[in-house]
């Protein structure tokens, strides 16, 4: 078989269906109503979060391991992940009783590989290495071969394809009536394309929107370069999508499947994030949270329509949350820092303080030392605003008053080292 040309088919991802119907219920499928009242839509929520690992990725695991000759089995498996398919994989290991050897990448998030350990128990091994998941990937790749063991692909892989795609499946036999939209995050590509060829075949009236994180655009760019590069730098922070190439197989077929890309900056996923806990009492990870952070970007389309968003997982890690609360802060335009330069003399700041900052303004740091040998003083401020248009009269208050100051939320470089 051309690699190039696989596309899973509906026969097999009844298939996988019924493999994984073995381990697997089918996931809520829930319209959520804070979203469709602020899209004025039927947006509804294909509840892959609630999976036994917390995401998806256990489909297209325990669909390709389960693929395995006895001997394969006996020999032992070899994955590489950020987390949601090592997981996927470990409790493959442990129901099956296998040995498996879990490649990760060391700046994985303590949480997750704390799960993996669990669900893998005594039949896996862990090991951390490199600062991605594509240094990961290719070490496990290495050791495979090395000790003639299987390596279970994290999504470039037709098995695990057709094992994404029972999601489509179920969303279809879910959906009340006709589904104009779904919107599915992308990482390497093997949902997208499993679940985009299922509906696609099914339902082809349905337009399907694929997501990306603004720092890992991997999908985007290899349809835009007529196949897979490498990116030359990403953003880790949605790790569960944080991947610097896309994988032939997949890009083959979602440059078929796929509608559209929507490229969602990190900061908007984490209002989502945000969102998502505080008016639906949903917990969700950075990746779980792109299809639904999407929306905003297609808010006039999707006005009146049937739309689903997969919820892929959510596997945060708590202590994340200050940083996410951060980000979003910086992207809704509602957190601003200063270098500040003060006059060396007795009630500047307070007087900065008075004059400066708005009645519904929040200073939210100070750092000030007071340098008596010279004439001026910097300090690092940062003010919380209660509304994005509260920006532009703070800048007026300090231009009014002649406040010297550098603005370092858009100086990256200065922001990375100060903040």
């Amino acid at each position: 078989m051309n690699t190039k040309q696989y596309f899973p088919t509906t026969e097999a991802i009844d298939h996988a269906a019924t493999v994984l119907s073995e381990i697997l219920e089918p996931t809520p499928f829930m319209k959520n109503n804070n979203l469709s009242d602020i899209y004025d839509a039927e947006v509804y929520l294909k509840r892959e979060d609630l999976q036994m690992v917390r995401s998806y990725k256990i489909r297209g695991a325990y669909n390709k391991i389960r693929s395995l000759s006895a001997e394969s089995l006996e020999n032992g498996i070899v994955c590489a992940s950020a987390g949601n398919h090592a997981q996927g994989v470990a409790f493959s290991c442990s129901k099956l009783k296998i040995m498996g050897s879990i490649f990760m990448p060391v700046t994985t998030p303590k949480q997750k590989i704390e799960q993996v350990r669990m669900f893998g128990r005594e039949f896996i091994d862990i090991v951390l290495t490199g600062d991605t998941f594509d240094a990961a990937n290719s070490a496990a790749i290495a050791y495979a071969e090395e000790n003639g063991k299987t390596f279970i692909p994290p999504f470039d892989d037709p098995k695990v394809m057709e094992g994404q795609g029972t999601i489509g499946k179920e969303i279809l036999s879910q959906t009340p009536g006709k589904l104009d939209y779904i919107f599915v995050p992308i990482g390497g590509g093997g949902l997208a394309s499993g679940l985009g060829s299922y509906i696609k075949a099914m339902s082809p009236e349905t337009k399907i929107i694929g997501v990306e994180p603004g720092g890992a655009p991997c999908m985007k760019a290899a349809i835009e370069n007529g196949g897979p590069i490498e990116l030359d730098e990403i953003d880790k922070f949605v790790d569960g999508a944080a991947v610097k190439k896309a994988g032939a197989k997949t890009y083959e077929v979602c440059r078929e499947v796929l509608d559209d890309i929507v490229i969602v900056p990190e900061g908007a996923v984490c209002t989502m994030i945000i969102q998502m806990y505080n008016k639906s009492a949903i917990v969700v990870e950075p990746a779980g949270a792109l299809a639904t952070a999407a929306l905003r970007f297609y808010a006039d389309k999707i006005k009146g329509k049937r739309v689903a968003c997969i919820v892929s997982g959510s596997n945060n890690d708590i202590t994340r949350m200050e940083e996410i609360r951060e980000k979003s802060l910086l992207y809704e335009g509602l957190k601003h820092y200063f270098i500040i330069t003060f006059p060396q003399k007795s009630g500047a700041v307070v007087s900065f303080i008075n004059n400066v900052i708005g009645p519904s303004d929040d200073l939210v740091l100070i750092q000030y030392m007071k340098k008596t040998n010279k004439n001026f003083g910097p300090a690092l401020i940062g003010i919380e605003l209660a509304a994005k248009e509260d920006f532009e009269p703070l800048m007026k208050r300090m231009e009014t008053h002649g406040v010297q100051y550098e603005y370092i939320n858009e100086n990256n470089q200065l922001f990375e080292i100060l903040i």
